[in-house]
């Protein structure tokens, strides 16, 4: 079995991965401080080990 369609899924889970870090950290930019669930340095240091964890910054982080 060709690999070409698991390379390319992998390509596109990879890049929606980033592009909802890089939004939720213009998203954690942008917003005050009484907005964030929590420190703002703290998400910025969850998404940078991992940037799945950018969907719990969208689920838990905003008020």
């Amino acid at each position: 079995m060709n690999g070409k369609p698991k390379k390319l899924l992998f390509g596109g889970l990879v890049a929606v991965e980033v592009a909802s870090a890089v939004l939720a950290w213009r998203d954690l930019g942008r917003r005050s401080d009484e907005q964030v669930r929590g420190n703002k340095k703290a998400w910025r240091a969850l998404m940078l080990l991992n940037p799945g964890n950018s969907a719990f910054y969208w689920t838990f982080g905003r008020r």
